[in-house]
């Protein structure tokens, strides 16, 4: 059945970055979802690349995986091997290249909670704020110092030794400086918020002031409701205290728009994948 709604909203998400000066991207687990990578979700992927630790630990998802109380460190450092492998051998989802082909020509800049990377294989470093971390480095986990490390190389060693579900102990990552364990640099309770945090704040707050004023739009994707202090509060409140701001929400869940700025946004209750295609066909069909 046609839907027109939906058929307007679409009209409206190509105008929007069309006429848009500068365009603020937000996007979260969801966008990661829309190309198949679901971190929440037992599905091929997780069985494929982590089914060996869920046949022995009730592990049912790779983000919780991470965060599960394994039986040794030599395990524990096994699985995060694992999934930085896994983060570093993915493919850019299509859901990311559909979005790079939505902006061409524009001016933009991301903000993202998500820390698989694939934003940054998709876009340039200088226009991407990972503002929760990043699996492709390392910390010290206490931390006793400001410094994060990229990890690929130790990463490679690590997984090519892995024995069932274990790695020898020598080669869990030391801090140069004090020898405690690292720790990968994403969200956690010893998450490193040191300069290279800063750093990824400070390109998008300079982006932010330099584009205030501007016909802006924001445009939220896969955002859902365990962190919305990071991207979805304040892209709604920039909305609603910018004057040329303009907002759009895509999730196929949850995808509301506050009252105080329902005249200033859409919500677009669609799979961010379908969306894109959407859009972008249609803006072949305009052009033609």
């Amino acid at each position: 059945m046609f839907d027109q709604l939906y058929q307007d909203y679409i009209e409206t998400l190509i105008q929007k970055i069309e006429e848009a000066d500068a365009i603020i991207v937000g996007g979260a687990a969801g966008m990661s979802a829309a190309s198949g990578y679901n971190w929440y979700r037992t599905d091929e992927i997780f069985l494929k690349h982590f089914g060996k630790f869920a046949e022995k630990y009730p592990i049912e998802n790779i983000f919780y995986g991470f965060y599960y109380p394994f039986s040794t460190r030599e395990e524990r450092w096994a699985y995060i091997a694992t999934l930085i492998k896994f983060v570093y051998d993915s493919k850019v989802g299509q859901t990311y290249l559909d979005l790079l082909q939505l902006l061409q020509n524009k001016d933009y800049f991301i903000v993202t909670t998500n820390q698989d990377a694939q934003f940054s294989k998709a876009f340039p470093e200088e226009k991407v704020s990972s503002i929760q971390g990043d699996w492709r480095y390392f910390q010290c986990s206490g931390p006793c110092h400001d410094q994060v490390y990229l990890n690929k190389e130790q990463i490679e060693e690590m997984y090519a030794n892995i024995e069932g579900t274990s790695i020898p102990a020598d080669l869990i990552p030391k801090c140069p400086i004090c020898g405690q364990d690292m720790e990968p640099w994403v969200r956690s309770r010893v998450f490193l918020e040191g300069s290279s945090f800063r750093d990824e704040l400070s390109k998008l707050q300079a982006y932010i002031m330099k584009n205030k004023f501007k016909k802006l739009l924001f445009l939220e994707l896969g955002v859902g409701t365990m962190t919305p202090m990071f991207i979805k509060e304040p892209f709604q409140e920039m909305t609603y205290s910018l004057p040329g701001a303009y907002y759009i929400r895509i999730n196929p869940q949850d995808a509301v728009v506050p009252r105080k700025i329902e005249e200033k946004g859409i919500a677009i209750n669609k799979d961010i994948a379908r969306v894109f295609q959407d859009a972008l066909r249609e803006k072949k069909i305009v052009r033609t």
